[in-house]
């Protein structure tokens, strides 16, 4: 059977909710990140992780006013040209590209380092670009065949992970009695501007929950499985973050180094617990959660770049899907190519580990989410008010939305971060740039083009059949 559009009713709510799940990657923040929370907040780690969901919520329900109410694919570059205008909307677009390619390379190097671990276990010493080549080649050949295959792949992968982690915290737990650790609820160690700076990384640690909106053209009931998969992706992972990390501040405790300067807290956990045989599982289920990693923002990057291209603004090759498979094909080549292109280069010109680049590239795709997440929060009470159905408090949680979101906008920015960090805000400034002239050009030559990017867009707020 030969296919001209992307394969319809295909994903449920399992699937939407694993594509979200996959890119925020509980098992990334598990593995990586909560050391560098301590390093920040300390004992009250836990509690910038239950803020920063708290936050994000406030970003959900404004996202959600267009996911309940129009589906498209790459719905949030589609929301934002709805509501804010075409500038707007190709500024979201190519921000989002970005973000989606900054977590794929992080996913990518991410597998290369668990990839390593695993292998020096057993002796065997592996290049890292050769590991490189690895996860992104079987990231493109998952998300060039069947995206109902890759979400079902994503969905287990990330799944094993997460339980094997949450038995490891149920075995800390047992070890310690489930005592309540009150030097985790002692005010008297309460600082609101750690706590501040905390909530920054957790924010970072949560985006891609919204990633879903994507899939819209494959989804099955959009209207109804998207908008709960954005919320229940977040909830779930925030808990999850909670969880971890209280679990993880518990069971380091006694070891030779403070958790901020621990690599592998999952390890070290398991090796204090005598459960040294863990280790492995652990590693393995780290490896393959960055491998759902990649392979989710591959999805959701081709598909925002396949609905640009829709509209003329990028090359209309990116438009074409594959006759069998369904699959916007050119856009994923693009997408699995330059995640490994870039990391790769990055080594050879650095000679920085895959460990540093995968700080480098998930800090420099932050950027794109903000920017993304600011938009569509200005662009929902201009789309309600569109519609007729602006109320004073869809105003209240668009205002909360943009004064929280200020927070971790203004903390990647300021205090200025060590080198090359801090040229990093000047790159994603540079590229944006680039992408707004290219759109400006592009509907300069091309006066009604306008017009039919707005039918089309107009078409995906269109009344859909609801197909379970």
């Amino acid at each position: 059977m030969k296919h001209t559009q992307l394969k319809h009713n295909c994903l449920g709510f399992r699937e939407l909710l694993a594509q979200n799940i996959a890119v925020i990657s509980p098992t990334m923040t598990a593995a990586l990140i909560v050391p560098v929370m301590y390093g920040t907040s300390g004992e009250w780690s836990w509690l910038s992780y239950a803020l920063g969901a708290v936050m994000l919520l406030f970003v959900a329900f404004n996202l959600n006013q267009f996911a309940k109410r129009s589906s498209s694919t790459g719905s949030m570059y589609a929301y934002i040209s709805r509501s804010l205008g075409l500038t707007a909307g190709g500024i979201g677009g190519w921000s989002l590209i970005w973000a989606y390619l900054g977590i794929a390379m992080a996913g990518i190097t991410g597998f290369s380092v668990f990839a390593k671990i695993l292998l020096s276990m057993v002796g065997i010493t592996v290049p890292t670009i050769l590991l490189f080549a690895v996860g992104a080649s079987s990231a493109w050949f998952l998300a060039w065949k069947d995206i109902r295959l890759s979400q079902l792949f994503t969905f287990v992968l990330e799944g094993v992970s997460v339980l094997l982690i949450t038995i490891l915290c149920a075995i800390v737990l047992g070890e310690h009695h489930f005592i309540i650790d009150t030097a985790q609820f002692n005010f008297h160690k309460f600082d609101v501007s750690n706590l501040g700076l905390g909530m920054v990384i957790a924010i970072f640690s949560l985006v891609g929950f919204e990633s879903a909106t994507s899939l819209g053209d494959e989804a099955k009931s959009p209207l109804k499985n998207i908008p709960r998969a954005v919320l229940w992706s977040l909830i779930s992972a925030g808990a999850f973050f909670v969880f971890v990390t209280y679990v993880t501040i518990i069971g380091t405790q006694g070891y030779s180094q403070p958790l901020a300067q621990i690599s592998a807290p999952l390890n070290v956990m398991a090796q204090l617990a005598n459960v040294d045989l863990l280790s492995i599982p652990i590693s393995l289920g780290a490896m393959a959660s960055f491998f759902a990693l990649s392979l989710s923002c591959i999805n959701a990057g081709s598909r925002v770049m396949y609905a640009m291209s829709r509209h003329g603004i990028i090359s209309s090759k990116i438009n074409k899907v594959h006759e069998i498979n369904a699959t916007p094909h050119f856009a994923v080549n693009i997408m699995a190519a330059i995640a490994f292109i870039v990391p790769t280069a990055l080594v050879i010109l650095t000679h920085q580990s895959a460990f540093t680049i995968f700080g480098w590239v998930g800090t420099i795709a932050a950027f794109g989410f903000l920017v993304a997440y600011i938009l569509v929060t200005l662009g929902a009470t201009v789309y309600l008010k569109q519609l007729g159905e602006l109320r004073g408090k869809d105003r209240v949680i668009q205002g909360i939305a943009l004064v929280l979101l200020m927070i971790p906008t203004i903390g990647s920015v300021y205090p200025v971060p060590q080198s090359p960090v801090n040229y990093f805000p000047y790159l994603f400034l540079g590229y944006l740039v680039m992408g707004t002239t290219w759109n400006l050009l592009y509907h300069r030559r091309n006066p009604s083009a306008a017009h039919e990017i707005r039918i089309d867009l107009d078409s995906s707020h269109a009344p859909l059949t609801e197909t379970e």
